[in-house]
């Protein structure tokens, strides 16, 4: 009995633990499965022809480090890595991808498989973080963008540069 019982409280805690973990990263790559197609709106190349799948890149560049300077800075410090690459703590092994896909719609492995991907509710309750306003996700970009650099952000002209939505069936 007492055998019975430490099973079940182990099957307990163990099902709690895992339940409480944060969702984990997977990389564009995952992403670039189903979203790459022209049914799916193409936000895999949408992604790669953008400065924000170069912008961990961007990092190592002599004006990098040029601006790094005047700032104080090493282009690797805490205050260029948070938004050139957002995940460089929470999963480096994806830290080259730049600004990719999970930075703004979060961690995938819990929401990428097909059956949950196909029913928007139960992804959102798996970690996809969706934007349903232009504002929601004007808000999302001045995370980073907002005087970045002293630059001017133009949320309506990136948005055309960047937007990647899935058409309409």
């Amino acid at each position: 009995m007492k055998k019975l019982a430490l099973l079940v409280v182990m099957t307990v805690f163990a099902t709690t633990a895992l339940l409480s973990q944060p969702h984990a990263y997977v990389g564009s790559a995952k992403c670039a499965m189903c979203h790459k197609t022209d049914a799916q709106g193409k936000q895999l190349p949408i992604w790669q022809a953008s400065k924000h799948s170069k912008s961990a890149a961007a990092l190592t560049s002599p004006e990098a480090a040029a601006k790094a300077k005047e700032m104080k800075l090493e282009a690797t410090s805490p205050e260029c890595l948070k938004c050139h690459v957002p995940l460089a703590e929470k999963a480096p092994e994806i830290k080259a991808e730049g600004v990719t896909c999970e930075v703004c719609h979060g961690a995938g492995n819990d929401y990428r498989k097909l059956n949950v991907m196909k029913d928007r509710a139960l992804a959102v309750k798996n970690g996809l973080v969706v934007y349903d306003t232009p504002e929601a996700i004007k808000k999302q970009c001045l995370t980073c963008h907002e005087n970045a650099h002293g630059l001017k952000f133009d949320f309506a002209a990136s948005w055309e540069k960047i937007k990647h939505s899935k058409p309409k069936a």
